[in-house]
């Protein structure tokens, strides 16, 4: 039986405002989580700032090595809003405003007696192949351009076009995860026999996530989670036992995917 293919995204933040840290992103936990029950692997994010060159280039980089690429942000009716021509200039087309996507904002923007301003047109300028993405949040879409889906940068509307994107998606093998919580634990008692999994289970991503937190009685409660990651299931319940087991040898009393991990 021949193996699933392998299916990549990246994802390109864009905005000043998330390298100043004045805003701080949640979209590519948003899109990683949207994207792994569909068999595909975020396996690269980068940050770049409203600048042309500097978001074409990133654009380029993610969509020959991903075979999606999702970015959020910078297609608002500012004028430090340019992910459309980014892109446009990434795949050498012209950018202006669309007849279709214009409708579409002069259409909502009628719901609530909005004028439809010179700005706010901007919000239609899309490449010129691009394929719109339904905004059912704001009106405003989003657009893909070859392999690459191009989302507003707020949370919430980013998260509401994804669902226009599902159908567009052609994935692979959905990559299973599995927790072993080992309250009292540290990683330092954990890491030799992580290293030896590790080696003995070479397909099995195997991490290891530390977490403390005061409880009511002002006590501080440590402990560490053990997850496994892998598209092949039996692998990973025999993964998941050995963790178990690695726990109990240190004086664990290991959880197998609890509801509440830290």
């Amino acid at each position: 039986m021949a193996k699933a293919k392998r299916v990549t995204a990246g994802v390109l933040l864009i905005g000043d405002e998330l390298l100043s840290g004045r805003t701080r992103d949640i979209n590519l936990s948003e899109i990683a989580k949207f994207l792994a029950p569909l068999g595909v692997a975020v396996i690269e994010c980068r940050v770049v700032p409203d600048e042309q060159d500097e978001i074409a280039t990133a654009v380029n980089h993610l969509r020959e090595k991903c075979d999606y690429v999702f970015t959020t942000g910078g297609i608002g009716p500012t004028h430090d809003d340019i992910t459309a021509d980014a892109i446009g200039a990434a795949f050498g087309q012209p950018v202006d405003v669309r007849e279709d996507a214009l409708a579409i904002i002069e259409e909502w923007y009628a719901k609530t007696k909005t004028p439809v301003t010179e700005s706010r047109k901007r919000m239609a300028r899309v490449p010129q192949d691009a394929v719109l993405i339904n905004n059912p949040v704001t009106g405003a879409p989003g657009f893909q351009t070859g392999n690459v889906f191009t989302l507003a940068g707020v949370p919430k509307i980013a998260r509401g076009m994804l669902e226009d994107v599902a159908h567009r998606i052609e994935g692979g093998e959905v990559t299973l995860s599995r927790t072993v919580a080992t309250g009292g634990l540290r990683e330092g008692d954990l890491a030799d026999g992580l290293r030896e999994l590790a080696a003995e289970y070479p397909d099995i991503s195997i991490g290891s996530y530390p977490y403390f937190y005061e409880n009511e009685a002002g006590e501080i409660v440590r402990g560490t989670n053990l997850v496994a990651r892998s598209t092949d299931e039996a692998r990973l319940d025999e993964v998941i036992g050995q963790l178990a087991d690695l726990s109990r040898s240190v004086g664990g009393n290991p959880v197998i995917d609890p509801l509440d991990a830290k």
